[in-house]
């Protein structure tokens, strides 16, 4: 069962019955929700609750001085947002009718089942965490605001997509439910699986994992660890990654690429929380908060049965795509200054600065490789670079080829673009005026320097020599 009281109030279990309130406790602990409180005079229940919150009520429905039937109408109307589960001994059909039309999350009755008592108070405390976190994701987007923007300083943007994104990890990092973030390769998903790790408050470490390329027995042997004797060459017992996570965060990345037999076994460690050792037939347990990544569309595979429906939804409790950087290219900039920080801090050379071809030409070039492509990028050319400046000669293989057609309506007035004409030149340009227009803006965004201009323009560096000295002649 998830033990997701880490993050809310305590259960409060109400009956006059010892012997109940024993049992009730015991099997809650034992499954790893310590975090009870208890009450066994009905009339103690509005006032407890005034002074202290709460986060799911177990209510007997007969006890002296105040029945639980009273209780209820109470409770809901007050307290309508923290569920109530009752327990009766009575085992009638329109008393139990009676009170799921009252409002309660459930009826159970006595002598209890404690299989049934668990599941009962796991959904109730799923919907209790749900509608906390939809109400702070609510307040987050109406505000605008983060509560903790240290968690994400290793992330450089300014993008409102990813300032989306950073405010609905504040809300979900706290959930003991599974995260699937997605997106292409290179687009920082590691990044915000450990920012997820920070603001969650475990104090395990954080682990990770890259599923690609693993079999299912390297799989099961890396995540579970083994039995001494398992198999040959297991001379000792070794503890998997799973429980040195323990506490902490297991991030796995590239799970679109699991085996089958794998993915059963993932799903039986994010639902039930347990798993075997190889070799063993102990059964373990963790309370790891389990992340996933890919860049696979999982949902495309489902039909090619190359990924299982039920593990895909059971990781869909909370997803986050990041978009590529040619979706939010105003990170560019940014992001090529603290690169080339970073690597001149770690070849030891001065910092030094990008020429203003450099930026242009950055800001139109098609990532697929993302953040982690520019990253080598910027740092290959800061070591080929002799001065303090980073020039286009410092980027091999960055060819007018590789480069897509520069995108100039920024320059431009944000219009349709026939009235932007108009604006620009006061009536529809001939051919001659507007190639005027664009060497002049070329040349203005390289700082005269015709190579870069023309890798922009799409010529060859000798037309655009060849254009200029015609203009310069009056030609």
């Amino acid at each position: 069962m998830y033990s997701i009281l880490n993050s809310l109030p305590p259960i409060l279990l109400v009956d006059d019955d010892p012997v109940v309130l024993e049992i009730s406790i015991a099997a809650l602990q034992a499954e790893g929700i310590g975090n009870v409180q208890v009450l066994n005079d009905s009339r103690k229940i509005m006032p407890f609750l005034e002074t202290t919150p709460v986060s799911l009520i177990i209510l007997d429905l007969m006890m002296p001085h105040l029945t639980g039937l009273d209780l209820l109408p109470l409770l809901i109307r007050d307290y309508p947002h923290i569920p109530v589960i009752v327990m009766t001994s009575a085992d009638d059909v329109d008393t139990a009718v009676y009170c799921i039309k009252a409002g309660a999350a459930d009826y159970l009755t006595k002598p209890m089942e404690i299989e049934r008592l668990l599941s009962s108070v796991q959904r109730a405390l799923l919907l209790t965490e749900l509608s906390r976190e939809n109400t702070t994701l609510r307040d987050y987007l109406l505000n605008d605001c983060l509560q903790h923007p240290d968690a994400f300083d290793e992330i450089i943007t300014s993008s409102k997509k990813m300032r989306a994104i950073f405010q609905y990890v504040e809300v979900v990092a706290s959930s003991d439910q599974p995260v699937l973030i997605t997106g292409q390769t290179g687009v920082g998903k590691e990044l915000i699986a450990r920012a997820i790790a920070r603001l969650s408050g475990r104090k395990g470490a954080f682990v990770t994992v890259n599923a690609a390329g693993l079999d299912d027995t390297i799989f099961s042997d890396t995540l579970f660890g083994h039995k001494k004797g398992a198999f040959t060459g297991a001379d000792q017992n070794r503890e998997g990654l799973v429980s040195a996570a323990a506490g902490g965060t297991l991030f796995l990345d590239e799970i679109g690429d699991l085996s089958e037999t794998s993915q059963i076994k993932l799903l039986r460690l994010i639902q039930e929380k347990e798993f075997y050792p190889t070799g063993s037939d102990l059964l373990k347990k963790t309370d790891a908060r389990i992340i996933v990544a890919t860049n696979h569309d999982l949902a495309t595979q489902i039909p090619a049965g190359k990924f299982r429906k039920d593990l895909y939804y059971r990781l869909c409790s909370h997803r986050i795509h990041i978009p590529p950087l040619s979706e939010r290219r105003e990170d560019i900039p940014l992001l090529l200054d603290h690169f080339l920080e970073k690597a001149a801090r770690a070849l030891k050379k001065p910092q030094p600065k990008a020429s203003r071809e450099v930026t242009a030409l950055l800001s139109t070039y098609n990532f697929d490789g993302n953040v982690r492509e520019l990253h080598a990028m910027v740092f290959d050319a800061v070591a080929r670079s002799n001065g303090g400046l980073v020039t286009l000669d410092c980027f091999v293989g960055l060819t007018r080829s590789e480069l897509p057609a520069p995108d100039l309506t920024p320059l431009l007035p944000k219009k349709e673009l026939g009235e932007a004409l108009y604006a620009h030149f006061g009536r529809f340009p001939t051919i001659r005026e507007v190639e005027d227009y664009l060497i002049s803006t070329a040349m203005g965004l390289t700082n005269g320097n015709q190579r870069s201009a023309a890798m922009l323009l799409g010529i060859a560096r000798q037309t655009l020599s060849k254009r200029l000295n015609n203009t310069a002649a009056g030609e």
